[in-house]
């Protein structure tokens, strides 16, 4: 299993501490906490992992990505939902200002690691929406939970919401070059164009199922199978 980082831990923008000015102590605090609940998240899922290449020869998970959102998107959602730019609102209405993305092998696997995830005693699942089962119209496929992870500082316990994705590699796959291609075409893509891309995501998802059918198959075959 790899671990990837996708940004560090930053100091805001002058025009984004201008924002946070009267607060913004308790917003560095936050942000403490929300980079604090990523390691514990990281943590837990690196030790599910391991115990499944100990037990069941098998990892579950490829790799793992994470992130902070960065002060300006946090903003501009915050400006999108039409509420108050502040501290206070940033932490009560966002959820995925902490994020861990997880790359699993097969399908299987996905809801494997979010079942033992949310059954841990200091887990507590606050949200789950499962694009896997239900597809967004583009053909979008993973899952994810909203997770509340307790926070122990040296003083008092804070609980801290986490958002985690859970994907197989193929729709990570789809899901990386379909943001990479709205991106570069600031999201105005051709009609025909978006019924390509789901066209993929479809294949991506019969390619998904072909795989885990194969990888059972073998592992069914094999002399020590459990």
């Amino acid at each position: 299993m790899q671990l990837e980082p996708k940004n560090d831990l930053q100091a805001p923008p002058p025009e984004i501490q201008e924002i946070f000015q009267d607060n913004i102590r308790e917003y560095f605090y936050q942000i403490q906490l929300y980079n604090a609940a990523i390691k514990e998240v990281r943590t837990k899922l690196e030790i599910l992992d391991e115990e499944f290449s100990v037990r069941y020869s098998h990892n579950p998970i490829h790799h793992m990505e994470y992130r902070l959102k960065k002060p300006k998107s946090i903003i501009e959602k915050l400006q999108r939902k039409n509420l108050p730019i502040s501290v206070e609102s940033m932490t009560k209405n966002l959820y995925d200002i902490a994020g861990v993305r997880v790359i699993c092998n097969y399908i299987e696997d996905v809801y494997r690691v979010a079942d033992l995830l949310v059954s841990q005693d200091d887990v507590t699942e606050v949200r789950v929406r499962d694009y896997i089962k239900e597809p967004k119209d583009n053909g979008y496929r993973s899952l994810h939970l909203v997770v509340s992870i307790p926070i122990f500082l040296a003083e008092k316990t804070v609980p801290v919401l986490v958002e985690v994705q859970i994907r197989t590699i193929a729709m990570d796959f789809w899901a990386s070059l379909d943001h990479q291609l709205r991106y570069k075409t600031e999201e105005s893509v051709p009609a025909g164009l978006k019924e390509r891309l789901k066209t993929c995501a479809d294949t991506i998802t019969s390619l998904d199922s072909e795989m885990q059918s194969i990888y059972k198959e073998l592992k069914e075959g094999q002399p020590n199978h459990e």
